[in-house]
């Protein structure tokens, strides 16, 4: 697994450390700030030791700068430049009464292309400008303004973090740059070598699931493009093609991992993670990709977008958080507590995240000697139905989370059910999610004869990053086996009174736990329903023993030493400041002329296996007299 969210990098567990802090060993706590200040640029590690942004030494940064590290993670202030004084950039309708003609010069090539009827205009004192006379009456015009941000908290990367800076990336859209971050990530702490890796499977048999919710909305995708006419900006022609939703993974064949096989993503709102996740494990069960990256990207916190939230009355905007707690002001403090899952509460908070992780079928896991962080046997989706609104809670969660149970209990039983598993609940902070939710868990939870079912909320860290939700929830999951530890909700001053709580367990603290499951869940806007199964890696191993034989499993553990000693590599480089994203423009291009194509493969240059054309047949062959 690999990525970047509000809580820090992925591998190696540096996110979920943040949202344990507490709880961790003091030589853990100390390396996880280190290794924050070092992802923020606030310290560097070189031959040398430790130094800071300016060069100086440091002898612990972990004490030098972890108020700065504390303060500038998870949620917080809006940082954002277009959210500080004076404003966010705006304009305002404005019809002006002219007493007298206005007159005013300007370059001939800022002229309107269809000029008003009564405009006059003369040559200017040189050839590039004109004289223009407007006569008096009513003048239609936009004054410039600027607004003040009627939400401020927000979940965003931590602060000095940017991940286009690390590779050569030009206009690339946020989420995009935060695309092959994550990716690279991912690769770099699997130990695996991705080129290696290629050359022992047919070409065909890698697969690319990765997207977002909503597209890349900033200035470099097509939150410029669609604002270009109005606010007098020219439209470039990256814009266009940038702005798709399934654009991280095609970003990740062209400059990643060279990959010409299956590829695409499936948008569910809140729940594309998990839609993706569940078209690559339908791809390794039927037999069509024995690898598969998959993954989202999602950078929402523009004004645009804070704005259409906030409309719909779903975001925690300054004004509620001040009425829920009584406040004439907001501090700083106030808005880290902006996210209330179960809670009495009034929104969620906005966060962008970008998450990956690495399918593999079982047989070649182990003959790679993949270090196996657990496995995803089913994702299970379904609508709601008929529904009030297109935004209101709907009844297809009910059927996912009970499919996902039933699916626990024939692979592990009724006493690892009820006893060995966890609810990563999707948890966003609304009025509504608390009561419709926490009525499912309730349910299901009674249904299946569970009690004190602990219930993670990791949004009231992290936020809501959009369609990356569930893959901030599963690699938080992944944490909780590797640590043994289920992040608490500190912002869970009570629990509300119309949270469903009876067969649930909310917890203010981080809590010690060892699980054999944990179920993803998310609810999306529309109707876009999933909860996903993901099994710790020790309930992992026992099932590749019964599946595989235990000689083979300790065949496997030998050949699994290498690849963690090279994934332990690269986390303590990546832990010590130093990335090197995987980012291959222009390089090894290949148009066609340069295949060999053959009627049952084609040879491609670069590749070590040739891809086989080879396809099933479902309906059995017509010979030429029958199909005559």
């Amino acid at each position: 697994m690999g990525g970047i969210n509000p809580a820090g990098r992925t591998s190696g567990h540096q996110a979920f450390r943040r949202t344990v802090l507490d709880a961790l060993p003091t030589d853990l706590k100390r390396h996880t700030l280190e290794s924050l200040a070092a992802l923020m640029r606030l310290a560097v590690h070189t031959e040398q030791g430790w130094q800071d942004a300016d060069g100086a030494p440091l002898d612990a940064p972990s004490e030098a700068l972890g108020d700065r590290v504390l303060n500038h993670t998870l949620i917080r202030r809006n940082e954002d430049p277009r959210f500080l004084a004076p404003g966010m950039p705006a304009a305002r309708q404005a019809t002006l009464a002219l007493e007298a003609p206005l007159r005013f010069t300007l370059r001939r090539r800022q002229l309107p292309e269809n000029l008003p009827a009564d405009w006059q205009v003369s040559p200017g004192h040189d050839e590039r400008h004109v004289q223009v006379t407007v006569p008096g009456g009513a003048f239609e015009t936009l004054l410039p303004d600027a607004q003040t941000p009627k939400v401020i908290a927000a979940a965003q990367l931590p602060s000095g973090f940017d991940p286009a800076s690390l590779y050569r990336s030009v206009h690339h859209p946020r989420g995009l740059s935060m695309a092959i971050f994550a990716a690279s990530d991912c690769l770099g702490a699997s130990g695996l070598e991705w080129e290696t890796l290629r050359a022992r499977l047919d070409p065909d048999q890698i697969a690319v699931y990765a997207g977002n919710s909503i597209g890349q909305l900033d200035d470099e995708g097509w939150g410029g493009l669609m604002k270009s006419l109005v606010s007098g900006n020219r439209a470039t022609s990256k814009q266009m093609p940038l702005g798709y939703g399934q654009m991280p993974a095609d970003f990740l064949n062209a400059y990643v991992l060279g990959s010409v096989g299956a590829t695409g993503a499936a948008l569910g709102a809140c729940a594309s993670f998990l839609y993706n996740l569940r078209l690559g494990i339908n791809d390794i069960r039927e037999g069509r990709a024995r690898v598969v990256m998959v993954g989202t990207s999602d950078a929402p916190i523009t004004p645009e977008i804070i704005e259409g939230f906030r409309a719909m009355g779903a975001l925690a905007d300054d004004a509620s958080l001040k009425a829920l707690d009584a406040l004439e002001l907001l501090t700083d403090a106030d808005y880290q507590r902006a996210c209330r899952p179960f809670a009495q509460n009034c929104g969620f908070t906005m966060a962008e995240a970008s998450q990956f992780v690495l399918l593999m079928d079982d047989a070649l896991a182990l003959e790679v000697g993949a270090d196996i962080l657990g496995a995803v046997p089913n994702v299970f989706v379904n609508a709601d139905g008929f529904k009030r609104s297109i935004s209101a809670p709907g009844i297809g969660n009910y059927i996912t989370l009970g499919k996902a149970a039933s699916l626990v209990r024939e692979m592990l039983g009724d006493k690892a059910l009820t006893e060995r598993t966890f609810v990563h609940a999707h948890g966003t902070s609304t009025p509504k999610n608390r009561t419709t939710e926490s009525h499912v868990l309730h349910e299901i939870a009674c249904a299946n004869g569970i009690h004190d079912w602990p219930v993670v909320a990791i949004k009231a860290f992290i936020g809501h990053s959009q369609g990356s939700a569930a893959g901030d929830q599963l690699a938080s999951a992944l944490g909780s086996f590797q640590h043994g530890l289920l992040p608490g909700i500190p912002t869970l001053d009570a629990v509300a009174s119309d949270v469903f709580a009876e067969r649930l367990r909310f917890s203010r603290k981080t809590i010690e736990f060892r699980a054999d499951a944990s179920f993803i869940n998310a609810k999306g806007f529309g109707g876009n329903n999933a909860t996903g199964v993901v099994l710790s890696p020790q309930v992992t191993e026992r099932l590749l023993v019964k599946r595989h034989g235990a000689a083979a499993i300790k065949e496997w553990k030998t050949r699994r030493e290498a690849v963690r000693e090279s994934a332990r590599a690269y986390l303590a480089r990546a832990d010590q400041g130093h990335y090197a994203p995987r980012y291959q423009f222009g390089e090894a291009v290949l148009e066609g002329p340069e295949l060999g194509i053959e009627a049952e493969r084609i040879h491609i240059p670069g590749y070590a296996q040739p891809v086989s054309l080879r396809v099933d047949n479902p309906f059995g062959r017509l010979d030429d007299e029958e199909d005559a």
